[in-house]
């Protein structure tokens, strides 16, 4: 059975230019044309486009032999660096997967859970007591600062902190369509890509020669992967460990900056979730750190915060490389081409989600609970075995930010025009995107007495 394909394009280009000004509307407009699978023309390539979570679930499912991310994503090698992750085999790949996972446990989580608060409220503690920031740029620095203060440590986190920032928006640049076809392509993005990637390698290097020279008091990440072992018996070099860091630091800041800002932004311009979310917090312990149980119990919070998942996720849209024939409902997609998923097209069917356009985050609650009643309808962080590991990480850190917000501040967006930027692949609120505040005296008035 053919794959309706989509009419118009350009020569070799296809629909590219179309594609990277508005890819979700592009995306939006191809189902709405010719329904739940349908196919596009991109720089030389076909892609393959499935709509639904059923076949969400077959793109998640089928073999890494069969479809490959290691292929699709080739233009993060010169990111990540050789040796790691979309460099390296599936086997070799799950392995490094399971480096990551003693960072990601209870006892872990809540030594992050304590320093992403720390780190928030230090930051601000520089604010005045009123005024505006651009809230996209917070976020971004913000969850910059948390993963270098969680993974690698806090004399890291103090010492290195504008240099690594500056460092880690270049390395951002490599998240680009050239680079994606060509990464090695020399045009400024990649170029600023590189840059940014040796001098984040350099300062890493010199974590680790410290941390051979004299240990640290209480382990953390740079410590676990230090100590850990291929099955063959191998240790990581430090090109690896180096590499390992820098794909953790990417996992665990992109996807939480674009979401703190989303989630924000939605809960302010709909106030009467914003007041539940108030009175949620008001249950907290005055005075006391915050804590994995205390951050589980704010359930409204969450629900919000998987609504913005929802309604602006983070990454658009997932790709993989046909190594072999793959079908799907009748249609063969050969082997050669590309498939896609779409979580922004997806998440707003609606014969999944009821009133897809409309913000509702008790969609969620009980009794409801729409992600759950179809299996891969909420994709936001992938899903199957293919899903975000560090998807707890990013739901604790968006919540601990909020919640020192709200606990701190008087919240307000100024006016403005608050869409999607689709210049960057890991989609965010267009810039500027101002965040106007005001200090809560009786807050502060609290704090100081407990």
């Amino acid at each position: 059975m053919s794959i309706p394909k989509l009419s118009g394009g350009l020569p070799w280009l296809g629909h590219a230019l179309e594609f990277h000004r508005n890819p979700v509307d592009f995306l939006s407009r191809g189902r709405e044309r010719y329904g739940e699978i349908f196919s596009f023309p991109l720089a030389g390539q076909r892609v393959n486009v499935l709509t639904e979570p059923r076949g969400n679930a077959a793109f998640f499912r089928a073999p890494d032999d069969q479809l490959s991310s290691r292929e699709a994503y080739q233009f993060t090698v010169p990111m990540f660096g050789k040796g790691v992750v979309y460099d390296v085999p599936p086997e070799t790949l799950d392995e490094q997967i399971g480096f990551l996972l003693p960072a990601l446990r209870d006892a872990r989580m809540q030594t992050y859970a304590q320093s992403i608060e720390e780190e928030t409220e230090e930051r601000c503690a520089e604010w005045g007591d009123e005024g505006e920031i651009e809230l996209a740029e917070f976020m971004n620095e913000l969850t910059v600062f948390n993963a270098c203060r969680c993974l690698i440590g806090r004399e890291f986190r103090r010492r290195t902190s504008a240099e690594f920032a500056r460092s880690y928006h270049d390395l951002e640049c490599g998240v680009n369509l050239v680079a994606f076809f060509n990464p090695r392509i020399p045009v400024p993005k990649n170029l600023r890509r590189d840059r940014g990637r040796a001098n984040i390698v350099r300062l890493i290097s010199r974590v680790l020669k410290e941390r051979r020279q004299k240990p640290a008091a209480d382990e953390d990440f740079v410590d676990t992967l230090m100590a850990a072992r291929y099955a063959d018996g191998r240790a990581l070099s430090d090109d690896e460990i180096a590499g390992m860091l820098v794909v953790s630091i990417f996992a665990g800041q992109h996807t939480s900056a674009v979401m703190s800002a989303w989630t924000g932004i939605l809960l302010l311009q709909h106030p009467q979730y914003l007041e539940r979310v108030r009175a949620e917090q008001s249950l907290l312990p005055a005075g006391q750190p915050l804590t994995l149980a205390s951050l589980r119990s704010l359930v409204v919070l969450e629900q919000c915060i998987k609504e913005a998942e929802r309604m602006f996720p983070p990454i658009v849209m997932l790709m993989r490389m046909i190594q072999r024939d793959f079908t799907y409902e009748g249609h063969v997609m050969p082997a050669g081409d590309l498939v896609m998923v779409a979580p922004a097209v997806t998440h707003r069917l609606p014969d999944v989600f009821r009133d897809p356009d409309r913000y509702d985050p008790d969609r969620f609650g009980p009794g409801r609970e729409e992600d759950r009643r179809t299996q891969f309808s909420l994709i936001g962080f992938g899903g199957g075995k293919h899903r975000c590991v560090g998807s707890g990480f990013a739901y604790q850190q968006i919540k601990t930010i909020w919640t020192v917000l709200l606990r701190r501040f008087d919240l307000q967006l100024a006016p403005g025009e608050y869409v999607p930027d689709y210049s960057t692949w890991v989609v965010g609120p267009r810039r500027p995107c101002m965040l106007r505040y005001r200090r809560r005296r009786r807050a502060d008035a609290i704090a100081k007495a407990s």
